[in-house]
């Protein structure tokens, strides 16, 4: 994650595009603000350039996968969840907050990101923001400092907690999966992403398609 903060610090986000994107609708840029992206890191390394970790994980999935996600507020005393979905052959994710017309959708091929608003029938579709390139499925990770500290059990799967650091040098625990679903992410001992259910079934084309008949808004400006 794709996740960056439902309720998760934005610190605590990784990949470029979801949750630090400024949507070009009304309502979407709050929604798009408030998602996690379990797809690529728990937290994009703020040494992002320099020789590659001597030991890290695999943090883009090697699979489809679709997985469903609770996100923690700051305080810890909100909740929400958060629909993931990926297709590796494509490359391509969407993800869906409960109970909203707004999802997302990133392609890393052409490294766009398309946030649709079927409430308001519009889409606004943008560049991926940053600079940060995706890790190829199933391979470690390329930038950034990660220590193993271990191993844990999230939503029935198996996982290896690794210690890295977010964009602003704070420490994040984040616990992937052989290969590569991210589970949980935590900061600060509080648990900021938590996976409820994973499951590995191949993902169709057409849920990573925008809707016909939108109308298509340029994105907003921070």
């Amino acid at each position: 994650m794709v996740l960056r903060s439902i309720m998760v610090p934005r610190s605590a986000l990784v990949v470029a595009a979801f949750g630090l994107v400024q949507a070009g609708m009304a309502g979407a840029q709050a929604q798009a603000q408030q998602v996690a992206t379990p797809q690529v890191s728990a937290a994009t390394p703020a040494n992002a350039v320099g020789e590659p970790p001597a030991e890290a994980p695999a943090i883009t999935p090697s699979v489809d996968v679709d997985v469903e996600y609770e996100l923690a507020s700051p305080q810890g005393d909100v909740s929400t969840r958060q629909r993931m979905r990926w297709q590796v052959a494509t490359l391509r994710q969407r993800l869906d907050p409960d109970k909203s017309a707004v999802f997302m959708l990133t392609s890393w091929r052409d490294r766009t990101l398309s946030v649709v608003d079927n409430g308001r029938k519009r889409v606004s579709i943008m560049p991926v923001p940053g600079t940060q390139q995706l890790t190829p499925p199933g391979q470690p990770a390329m930038v950034g400092s990660y220590a193993r500290l271990g191993s844990s059990v999230v939503a029935g799967e198996q996982c290896t907690v690794w210690r890295t650091k977010d964009t602003d040098g704070h420490p994040t625990d984040a616990c992937y999966t052989a290969d590569g679903v991210l589970l949980q992410v935590a900061q600060g001992g509080q648990i900021t992403v938590r996976a409820l259910s994973v499951q590995r079934t191949a993902q169709p084309d057409s849920l990573f398609v925008i809707p016909p008949g939108l109308r298509q808004e340029a994105p907003a400006h921070p």
